[in-house]
């Protein structure tokens, strides 16, 4: 049988052995990346935050959505709360719906607009709160987006100059304000919420200068996460696609839930179980599904898609 075999082998062509060879190695390869992605996804214990990293977490834009999601989790986790946002009653009833489930959580709130041409104030507010605090964890969640689709040279300089604002200079703040604790007791985890705007598709046609901003956070992740690692600080961007919120459901018309547009709390229930593991991540198992089908695409092919849904949304708006 084994000499038949390779008598078979002798017989054929060289160039039939060479694509059969490819072939069995691209297959193996998918094969792993497959298997990785189970473990990842459904396998993987997921980390003891208290342990890892230290007894508190902050977290930004945590009144609302994926924020405010991400707080219960944690909360959950044992971990104390610094909950930041610009709305003081928000973030009062935010920590009362915390506690009335999670009576021995500690929580503080801080106010911190990050739209204001005073935020500097806020973050020397949040230097005072969070000294002598053992922060492990820090959420930057806070982000905004356009009212609606438009194109560049319709987006008011207010407008585009809050996105800015918020998105970019608001994480860059909140981190370099957190981090010299970690560096510190050489421990702890930021966790930089990206979008699939800026990494899962080449365009964001009519969205452009939101989809820039968080190609910023992405790139900020990856850099931290090689500069720090060292330290004992895992960096991660961790990047959703639609999730329910009110600004899914303002800029995308998404009205419920559903399993390629989970609610916050599917969404950061996920997201805590990753956090940690890799300088990027998308948690939420049906978006990298999602993004495995994207990347099969030709990018013109994905360019011209997204620009038909930024002109229907625009017509809508």
């Amino acid at each position: 049988m084994l000499s038949t075999i390779m008598n078979h082998l002798k017989t054929q062509p060289l160039f039939v052995l060479l694509l059969s060879f490819i072939g069995f190695i691209s297959f193996l390869k998918n094969s792993i990346v497959f298997l990785k992605w189970i473990f990842i996804t459904f396998l993987r214990t997921p980390k003891n935050l208290i342990q890892s990293y230290g007894s508190w977490a902050l977290i930004t834009g945590s009144t609302d959505g994926i924020g405010k999601a991400f707080a219960f989790q944690l909360a959950n986790k044992g971990l104390n709360l610094i909950l930041v946002a610009r709305n003081l009653n928000k973030l009062q009833q935010v920590a009362n719906e915390i506690q009335a489930q999670n009576p021995n959580t500690k929580i503080k709130i801080i106010v911190v607009d990050f739209s204001s041409d005073i935020v500097t104030k806020g973050i020397q507010e949040m230097k005072r709160e969070i000294e002598g605090l053992d922060i492990g964890v820090l959420i930057n969640n806070v982000g905004v987006t356009y009212p609606g689709a438009m194109f560049f040279h319709e987006v008011d300089e207010n407008i585009w100059k809050n996105i800015v604002k918020v998105n970019l200079e608001g994480t860059t703040l909140v981190t370099k304000t957190v981090l010299p604790g970690m560096i510190r007791k050489r421990k702890g985890a930021i966790v930089n919420i990206g979008s699939g705007a800026s990494i899962v598709v080449p365009s964001h046609p009519l969205f452009s200068i939101y989809a820039a901003t968080k190609a910023y956070i992405d790139q900020l992740s990856r850099c931290l996460f090689l500069e720090y690692k060292h330290h004992g600080i895992d960096v991660q961007c961790q990047v959703p696609l639609y999730v329910k919120t009110k600004m899914t459901s303002r800029v995308a018309s998404i009205e419920k839930s559903s399993l390629f547009s989970p609610s916050p709390k599917k969404y950061a229930k996920a997201a805590v179980a990753q956090i940690g593991y890799g300088w990027r991540s998308m948690p939420y198992w049906p978006h990298s599904l999602q993004w495995l089908f994207a990347s099969l695409l030709p990018e013109p092919l994905l360019d011209a898609w997204r620009l038909s849904i930024g002109l229907n949304r625009r017509i809508k708006t």
